[in-house]
């Protein structure tokens, strides 16, 4: 049962006892007969009005699905090109020709790097550096 009908059932059942308003009893209840159909009005409307927001906040939520798929674009399509982008690239100047050559991670833990412009091969020697010193020197062999 709806609140509108569980109060006119209520008011029903007071009407058939036929109580007498102008008693102190019959002022009370007919006060709380009152009180009780203007709450049940105020609820129903309330509740009319959340339901409209609901609604309302169901479609916003749609339309931000769909501005954030225009502005971002598809989350797998992101997923797939972010790894590349993300991935570090580092500048090496061969030896040979003084030529810059940039690799990624793989390349530069590889045995041999090839020179892009010249072909020759040239291995990298990682160094300890300190912040303080300026040149890099190379990391000595532990024998």
């Amino acid at each position: 049962m709806e609140l509108k009908e569980k109060c006119a059932y209520i008011k029903g059942l007071m009407e058939g006892l036929e109580l007498d308003t102008t008693t102190k009893e019959g002022k009370v209840i007919n006060a709380m007969m009152e009180l009780l159909t203007e709450l049940t009005s105020t609820v129903t409307a309330l509740d009319d009005e959340l339901d409209q927001v609901y609604d309302e906040l169901d479609a916003i939520d749609e339309d931000m699905d769909d501005l954030e798929e225009a502005v971002y674009g598809d989350e797998d399509d992101d997923e797939e090109n972010g790894d590349e982008d993300d991935e570090a690239q580092y500048e090496l100047t061969c030896p040979k020709c003084g030529a810059v050559t940039v690799v990624d991670e793989e390349a530069l833990m590889s045995e041999e790097i090839h020179c892009q412009n010249c072909g020759a091969a040239f291995d990298i020697e990682f160094g300890v550096c300190d912040p303080e010193d300026a040149p890099c020197e190379p990391a000595e062999d532990e024998e």
